[in-house]
């Protein structure tokens, strides 16, 4: 698994950083599809960028043009990118962010905990999405991972957070549980399961 990191300049004292990994996808007629997210370490957001069957050089530039775009229009600042040494991670790639300012920083060779946030994310989504779905094609998995992308920055809680989700506030304290109802909403076919409270 690779990975990359970005660090916001908006977090002075500890920094967040966003890790940036490909992972790879085996669908249902053997084909290895590969994967491309990032992760902001600060709020654990995560950014399914692409899926591609032929992770070429244009690609993989193509991906993180539109993830810098993406945070420029959201105000976000980026100052160190880190990601491992794959041969995924061609020229083009730190060239793109070197020309935006960001500084490339490789992690060690075998130190799989460099990365850890991202390698945590990617062993989640398998877990909980990949091995329980069979992938036909790559808009099938564009679309499931885009769906759960939505469900881990809006729904899924993190204890790192408090017990809420990357994009949504803690939630009120219950007081009386007589008057507490519960809904379920099914996400990806009934693979994923969603609870929120009943108006």
């Amino acid at each position: 698994m690779s990975g990359l990191a970005l660090t916001q300049t908006a977090f002075r004292v500890t920094p967040g950083q966003r890790p940036e990994s490909y992972f790879r996808v085996r669908q249902l007629d053997g084909t290895k599809a590969y994967a491309l997210a990032a992760i902001e370490h600060a709020n654990l957001r995560i950014r399914v960028l692409g899926a591609t069957i032929h992770p070429g050089e244009d690609w993989i530039v193509q991906q993180t043009r539109n993830l810098l775009m993406d945070l420029e229009e959201t105000g976000s600042r980026v100052k160190f990118v880190l990601h491992d040494r794959d041969r995924l991670f061609h020229e083009g790639f730190d060239a793109v962010f070197t020309a935006a300012g960001v500084q490339i920083v490789r992690s060690g060779i075998r130190v799989p905990r460099m990365n850890a946030v991202m390698e945590r994310w990617i062993g989640t989504c398998r877990r909980e999405l990949l091995d329980r779905t069979l992938i036909w094609n790559i808009p099938h998995l564009r679309r499931i991972l885009a769906e759960y992308e939505r469900y881990y920055n809006e729904h899924r809680p993190h204890r790192t957070l408090v017990s809420a989700a990357p994009l949504t506030p803690l939630p009120a304290p219950v007081n009386d549980l007589d008057d507490f109802r519960v809904r379920r909403h099914d996400r990806i076919g009934g693979i994923i399961h969603e609870y929120q409270e009943a108006a």
